[in-house]
């Protein structure tokens, strides 16, 4: 996998694969040994990220920036953590159940940290970690799911393009336009890549 070192998103996100262990969702669940993932393998995925200032985000430029350029036009807090989420451990639940949505998931941790699992191409589980600073965009279409880590905490920005929709597609769910969108731009889309080197 590819070296973490020189990207600053480095600082507040990190991915690997995980290991097969029910072990409390909340643990790091590194294989053994540690398999990292790099950004490029994310965006491969669809999966965007950005480091940002998370001390200024009222008046930061770049946030701004990519608010603006990606149509993010509502914005509101949520805080996951067992004083200050009414049904914490029902949601919590809710959050780990393997899911979709039919429109990009934006998350901007502003404090505390959290655990993103995303599918990737072979289905294998990539957990992708971030921290305070860490901007997130999980496409439409995508199965993941959410923990808390072992912090216990998390206060995230969440955008959206035009009214909130949250609903959540648990799995099976691979006849929604949405996912069949998501299969054919990122999953096959190395599959056609090479069919059409074959051709040539």
């Amino acid at each position: 996998m590819g070296s973490l070192s020189k990207d600053e998103r480095a600082e507040v996100i990190q991915a690997w694969y995980m290991d097969d262990s029910d072990e409390d969702q909340r643990l790091p669940h590194h294989k053994n040994p540690k398999e990292y993932v790099s950004f490029e393998k994310l965006d491969e995925l669809g999966v965007l990220s950005w480091k940002l200032d998370a001390d200024n985000y009222e008046t930061d430029p770049e946030l701004k920036k990519i608010r603006e350029s990606r149509g993010y036009s509502y914005m509101d807090f949520c805080e996951v953590c067992p004083e200050k989420l009414p049904n914490y451990e029902e949601k919590i639940k809710n959050f780990f159940e393997e899911h979709l949505h039919t429109d990009e998931e934006i998350r901007y941790c502003v404090e505390g940290s959290g655990y993103f699992d995303v599918r990737d191409r072979n289905e294998a589980w990539i957990r992708v970690w971030v921290k305070k600073g860490a901007m997130i965009v999980l496409p439409a279409g995508i199965y993941h799911r959410f923990t808390l880590d072992s912090n216990n905490y998390i206060k995230a920005m969440r955008l959206f393009v035009g009214d909130p929709i949250w609903t959540p597609f648990n799995r099976p769910h691979d006849d929604l336009p949405a996912r069949k969108q998501y299969v054919e731009t990122f999953v096959h889309k190395e599959d056609a890549g090479q069919a059409v080197d074959a051709a040539a």
